[in-house]
């Protein structure tokens, strides 16, 4: 989990994002939102807990103060269960304490599986949330190998990128980019 930081966010690889974001009818806080998440990670029995965002994050991993509201208000929670690595991630609200609200939602449900006397469904169930480690081509992910310092990037990006770098390279650099640019294309659907 050392390679997730919680600013800029983080999102998982392979997760598509929404299309469209909506407006909440959750009252909540971005103080109250992340003591709710953290809280239902811990009742769950995660540990490693780290919340990724667009909003910058001081050492206690509360945000700073008076930050507007980014453009991109999707959240990823990353957390270990059970010694697996899972990820929680939502960006179907335009805020984000409306996300990180409706991951500790999520969770809290999840928990009541394992309350309501079905617990082995509970690690079934969590195998979807399983955080996958990004496809390795040549020891780096995809948009390693692309040169984006992020995966926040669009199918066209990815595309204008490869065929930049791909131009008057080395057959050994072709076919890296190539592997690289078929793996961006399915991920970024």
């Amino acid at each position: 989990m050392s390679e997730i930081s919680n600013y800029p966010l983080h999102w998982p690889m392979g997760k598509p994002r929404a299309k469209h974001r909506e407006r909440s009818r959750f009252r909540t806080t971005l103080g109250a939102a992340i003591k709710e998440v953290r809280h239902q990670v811990r009742l769950l029995g995660g540990s490693k807990f780290v919340l990724s965002s667009n909003l910058a994050m001081r050492l206690d991993g509360l945000p700073y103060a008076n930050q507007r509201q980014p453009t991109d208000s999707g959240v990823a929670v990353y957390f270990n269960y059970n010694n697996r690595p899972m990820c929680f991630a939502c960006d179907r609200w335009y805020k984000v304490e409306d996300n990180i609200w409706a991951t500790a939602k999520t969770i809290k449900a999840l928990r009541g599986i394992e309350r309501w006397g079905t617990g082995s469904m509970v690690d079934m169930a969590f195998t979807g949330f399983q955080a996958l480690p990004p496809p390795i081509i040549g020891g780096r992910p995809w948009h390693e190998v692309l040169q984006f310092g992020n995966i926040d990037v669009t199918k066209k990006e990815a595309q204008d990128r490869y065929k930049l770098l791909a131009s008057g390279c080395d057959p050994a650099k072709r076919a890296e980019l190539s592997e690289a640019i078929t793996i961006a294309q399915r991920d970024l659907k």
